[in-house]
């Protein structure tokens, strides 16, 4: 009798460990399937802040763009895709000689342009979702990458005796010039108006710039105020990665504001 009751309690043990095992097992099945609810309908959320993050950053701080065209060689060739800068102008910095900026076409400018063939419906629907967020380049927009060569104020002229730009009276050598390319073959003087840019590609044989537009109001400048932002980095391909840094050759150009400027002796 006392076997038969030791083994009638050690059946129920184990029936009662058997039953807590699978009780742990429904609690631990039914926590997942808790947690997967809840990621799921997290999932929106996550998705909705992500693209209302990605969409002020292409607003406010960086937005990519694509380049069609061979205006800016070597330095930016066909098919690269630059990030451009549109944070600091917010905070009223100007263009500065040197820089390469994205601006809006004034006017005509992309008139001879050639298009990309278009895309097939749905992915250019897609596309363009995509560049409206900044998460892909932006390339049908009407904006144009340039170098900057004179600001408001500055004289911009062509040529000196060795073929050279000058600006303020000073001649640079332009190291960024695509190999093989004049400086230019256009002829011209500018004082560039506030508020004003002057600007050139640096594949002088193949940018129809500012020097093309000379008699145009303002004589080819463009309005500081349709600069989107400064390109700053190559992004891709990542074998042309590489930064877009002011050149140093603009540093011995003076301020035109100081330029002839005399110096008042005090009065006794």
């Amino acid at each position: 009798m006392g076997s038969r009751g030791r083994s009638r309690r050690q059946r129920d043990a184990e029936l009662e460990r058997l039953g807590g095992r699978a009780e742990r097992r429904r609690l631990a099945r039914r926590t997942k399937r808790r947690r997967r609810t809840r990621r799921a309908g997290e999932l929106p959320l996550l998705v909705a802040v992500a693209l209302c993050i990605a969409l002020l950053l292409k607003t406010f701080l960086v937005q990519a763009f694509f380049i069609p065209s061979g205006s800016m060689e070597q330095t930016i060739r066909i098919g690269d895709r630059v990030l451009v800068d549109k944070l600091t102008p917010w905070f009223g910095a100007k263009s500065e000689r040197g820089d390469v900026v994205v601006f809006r076409d004034p006017g005509g400018w992309l008139r001879d342009e050639t298009r990309p063939a278009p895309d097939p419906v749905g992915v250019k629907q897609l596309k363009q979702a995509l560049a409206f967020i900044g998460l892909l380049p932006a390339s049908g927009e009407q904006d144009l990458i340039k170098r900057v060569i004179g600001v408001g104020g500055d004289t911009v002229k062509c040529c000196d005796a060795k073929g050279r730009v000058s600006v303020n009276g000073v001649s640079i050598d332009e190291p960024y010039v695509m190999s093989g390319n004049a400086p230019s073959d256009i002829r011209f003087e500018v004082k560039v108006p506030e508020g004003r840019l002057f600007v050139m590609g640096d594949h002088r044989a193949n940018s129809a710039d500012s020097r093309y537009h000379l008699d145009e109001q303002f004589q080819g400048t463009v309005s500081e105020e349709g600069v989107v932002g400064r390109a700053f980095v190559i992004a891709w391909p990542s074998a042309h990665w590489g930064s877009l840094d002011k050149p140093a050759v603009f540093a011995a150009v003076p301020d035109p504001a100081r330029r002839g400027r005399r110096r008042h002796r005090p009065v006794a």
